[in-house]
């Protein structure tokens, strides 16, 4: 069974299909949406070029490949900018998290129209750029990520703050006069403990799943 939709999957079942990949970056200030080659094509409301005059072209795409263990989706793609200013642009701290999609689709030969519907074989966004300079010029590589990088995330520096509450939720002032709390939160457990059993070994917690935790 494939994802592909009917029209796409007959296109490719031709011989010698006519494919393109292409990659949108939705940047904070504007929409770069390149193709793996010259030319230019237009589907879902956007139009994809092999260069763009303010940006650059794109110059490789790595295999995309699934996450393994604590690793989620990820793969590098390479701009070529096209001076120092879309260079500086691109690596700018304020880039990161922007959403990238990777596009792979066929062309009508007769028509030169794109076939409904390319496959989004991505959906991410970037995280860390590398901008390389040497004597045939520079390169900016970018590590995209899949939303999925985010349950990576710890929570080591979380805080039952005002301070922190707020950094999360700016508009959220339910910590803002509270001083004190008068029964401890413990946090990353089953809930507060509803009684305390203590014996020679120590006091056992005991809380409302009816789960029993030993503290000294």
């Amino acid at each position: 069974m494939t994802a592909l939709t009917p029209a796409l999957d007959s296109a490719l079942r031709a011989d010698a299909p006519t494919v393109f990949g292409a990659v949108s970056i939705d940047l904070p200030a504007a929409q770069v949406n390149l193709l793996d080659g010259a030319g230019l094509l237009s589907f879902g409301g956007r139009t994809y070029v092999g260069e763009d005059a303010t940006y650059g072209v794109l110059s490789d795409v790595e295999d995309i490949t699934d996450g393994t263990g604590d690793s989620a989706p990820a793969f590098s793609l390479t701009i070529l900018p096209s001076g120092d200013a879309a260079a500086a642009a691109l690596a700018a701290p304020d880039m990161q998290g922007s959403q990238v999609r990777v596009w792979f689709g066929a062309i009508n030969p007769l028509t030169g129209l794109v076939i409904p519907d390319p496959h989004l074989l991505f959906l991410g966004e970037l995280d860390v750029p590398s901008l390389i300079s040497s004597g045939d010029g520079r390169r900016l590589d970018y590590e995209v990520v899949s939303v999925f990088e985010r349950l990576f995330e710890d929570d080591e520096s979380a805080r039952l703050s005002d301070g922190f509450h707020r950094s999360i939720f700016p508009n959220e002032f339910g910590l803002e006069y509270v001083t004190g709390v008068a029964e401890p939160v413990y946090w990353g457990v089953a809930g507060n403990p509803s009684a305390v059993v203590q014996n020679a070994f120590g006091k056992f917690y005991k809380f409302e799943d009816g789960s029993l935790e030993y503290r000294e």
